[in-house]
């Protein structure tokens, strides 16, 4: 349910946004993988998305968003076509809050500008995958209308992982 009170904005990501986005990914995965994710490849990832990464996806990537509690970035996404799926399914790849702004409302206002910007791009249908073991993910996307509808294993380091398709 969306928090009318908050103050909160979305917008596209802007090269300034780097650091405060490297933070975010640092702490939402953290917290989202710790125990899921064998560690040496978690610490990988964070180290490897530094702010210098994000600069260049900025740069390079259209449909990277972020969600702006007054002047400070609670979250982030990114969508487009689906990866592996029909011409009409759109895709959120990312998508991301603080651990400190999360509960609170921000990431359905993130998740309905990712759904607006896939609207955009004439994709009639929308796809989100989550990690099986990521219950904060998983009841998130049921609470935005997802309905699970398939389930793959792939590979993290020499860990199997299985994640979950959201499909509306």
């Amino acid at each position: 349910m969306l928090n009318q009170s908050l103050k909160v904005s979305v917008r596209n990501a802007r090269p300034a946004d780097a650091g405060e986005i490297a933070e975010v990914f640092r702490d939402s995965w953290r917290l989202a993988y710790t125990g899921i994710l064998p560690s040496p490849h978690l610490e990988r990832e964070i180290m490897r998305r530094d702010a210098n990464w994000w600069r260049r996806a900025i740069s390079t990537e259209q449909n990277l968003l972020v969600a702006l509690h007054g002047e400070t970035i609670a979250g982030y996404a990114t969508c487009g076509r689906a990866r592996g799926a029909g011409r009409d399914v759109g895709e959120i790849y990312e998508l991301y809050l603080a651990p400190v702004y999360q509960g609170l409302g921000i990431g359905e206002h993130l998740f309905e500008a990712c759904r607006a910007t896939l609207d955009g791009l004439d994709l009639e249908r929308l796809i989100v995958w989550a990690l099986e073991g990521n219950d904060r993910a998983r009841a998130f996307y049921t609470r935005c209308g997802g309905r699970p509808t398939r389930r793959s294993c792939f590979r993290f380091g020499k860990a199997l992982s299985a994640r979950i398709a959201f499909e509306w």
